[in-house]
């Protein structure tokens, strides 16, 4: 059972350090590729057959683009351009591209295209794993979300109304290139719809009602930058959860034999706000059949298994509306905040647990090295989604540990390895800090994979630093007393 613990501890370090080497690392702020105000995408492609899906099933739009390219080239191509609106740059997150029938080739290289910052279209360049021969095809699988996309209409309602929220997009799906054929797929959390566009299709209209599913196309061929708006109003009554900040510690302890979690929110309710003040009366009431509520009632966080010492804050102190679970199959903690978080309401709080350091770590066979493995993201794990504008992850590694390095396959925009001093530290612990930006629940559990060497006298440091600190005071307190400060008459 150990042999089998380490091989699959191995194999999970190299398919992550793996999918890390070819991952796609979209890097919106800290990363552009910078071309000439006057750049265009060069026409070498064209979409044969295109199916845009969009998924409003969650508080946040998930979007899908499965494509057929053709090389129409006379050379060999591997860059493909994607189009989107200068607000979409800002809120788009998660961007991921792919060969849908190469699962196990990894992700490719993404990267945002900057040429005319006063341009409402922006690019990102997405570099094919191995340059497309003429009249070649591959298929391209496109995911991405957007975060702050959806919106309540109205944006005031009663305490026990339903919400509706608001989203547009285009029926043809926006591209740099020619479209032979597609069509755009909108999955909605229920049928009731009560508002939506509809598009002459000639003999037909769009969209095409299938339960909660529209389908609008499809068509035919769409030249380049084509759009054609929609907007639709469906019924979600739940809450639209938004953490503009997670800032999530990891500490390790060698000597303790211990990892201790920290996560701090600032979060947010996106949904409708109250037409009225807030009546508890009528909230403890309407419990008894728990009806469909834009309010946060409580977060689910399914921890590893072994987790243990959980604690749940806020900025009053200690909130016991909490329920942990550990046994052999499953860890959780269930937090209720101290009152239901509305639409336009905020709940600032912190989270934090332990767990047995054996379960993360692994020393190498050779040298000193040790290998972490750690969730990026652990956070609630809610039915309606979450999603994350900023998150700020830091790994705080042993006093005197080098030669730090990370791999992970989440989009990063920037990473620092600094110095984290706290009690009883010399020069500080080596501190691995990484921030991400519009990143949502789709991304919760993905690997971080940290490397470091950590030397035997690096490990012995603390514990004579301890030694020889209190080795000198009990010497400096018996010189002390061994001086004779009394005072003695002549003889």
């Amino acid at each position: 059972m150990r042999l089998l613990t380490i091989g699959a501890a191995v194999l999970s370090f190299a398919s992550t350090t793996l999918c890390a080497e070819n991952g796609n690392l979209t890097k919106p702020l800290a990363s552009r590729l910078i071309l000439p105000s006057t750049f265009k995408p060069p026409q070498s492609f064209k979409n044969v057959n295109l199916v845009h899906i969009i998924n409003l099933e969650k508080n946040y739009p998930k979007e899908q683009i499965n494509v057929v390219i053709e090389n129409t080239a006379s050379t060999p191509q591997d860059e493909y351009f994607i189009p989107f609106t200068s607000q979409q740059m800002a809120t788009i997150g998660g961007l991921e591209v792919k060969d849908k029938k190469n699962l196990d080739g990894g992700l490719f290289e993404v990267r945002a295209v900057e040429f005319d910052p006063e341009s409402d279209t922006q690019f990102y360049r997405v570099r094919l794993a191995q340059p497309l021969a003429p009249k070649a095809q591959v298929t391209l699988g496109i995911t991405y979300s957007y975060l702050s996309a959806l919106h309540p209409l109205p944006k005031h309602i009663g305490q026990q109304e339903s919400q509706f929220l608001v989203y547009e997009f285009s029926a043809y799906c926006t591209s740099a290139y020619v479209t032979l054929k597609q069509k755009t797929e909108v999955k909605f959390p229920s049928g009731n719809v009560p508002e939506y566009t509809i598009v002459p299709g000639g003999e037909v209209e769009f969209p095409v009602k299938a339960g909660s599913k529209f389908t609008y196309g499809s068509f035919g061929e769409v030249p380049v930058g084509a759009v054609e708006p929609v907007k639709v109003r469906y019924e979600f009554t739940k809450p639209l959860i938004h953490v503009s900040r997670l800032e999530r510690d990891i500490e390790v302890s060698h000597w303790g034999g211990n990892v201790a979690f920290e996560e701090r929110y600032t979060l947010h309710n996106l949904a409708a706000n109250l037409t009225n003040q807030f009546s508890r009366v009528q909230w403890a009431a309407q419990q008894y059949y728990n009806p469909a509520s834009t309010a946060i009632k409580e977060l689910k966080f399914p921890l590893k298994v072994g987790s243990l010492d959980p604690y749940f804050t806020d900025v009053i102190g200690n909130v016991s509306t909490s329920r942990f679970r550990s046994n052999k199959r499953e860890a959780s903690l269930e937090i209720k905040p101290r009152y239901p978080v509305f639409g336009g309401w905020n709940y600032p709080f912190r989270v934090g647990w332990n767990a047995d350091l054996k379960k993360f770590l692994r020393k190498l066979s050779t040298g000193q090295g040790y290998v972490l493995n750690v969730p990026f993201l652990e956070g609630p794990k809610q039915s309606e989604g979450m999603e994350y504008e900023h998150i700020e992850l830091r790994v705080i590694l042993p006093e005197g540990a080098k030669n730090v390095k990370y791999s992970t396959a989440v989009p990063l925009v920037s990473e620092k390895i600094s110095l984290h001093r706290t009690f009883m530290d010399t020069t500080g612990r080596t501190a691995l800090t990484l921030k991400a930006i519009n990143i949502v629940d789709d991304f919760r559990d993905r690997e971080l994979i940290v490397t470091y060497d950590y030397p035997l006298l690096a490990g012995l440091r603390k514990p004579l630093v301890i030694f020889v600190t209190f080795f000198g005071l009990f010497a400096a307190a018996w010189a002390i007393g061994s001086i004779n400060v009394g005072i003695r008459g002549k003889k």
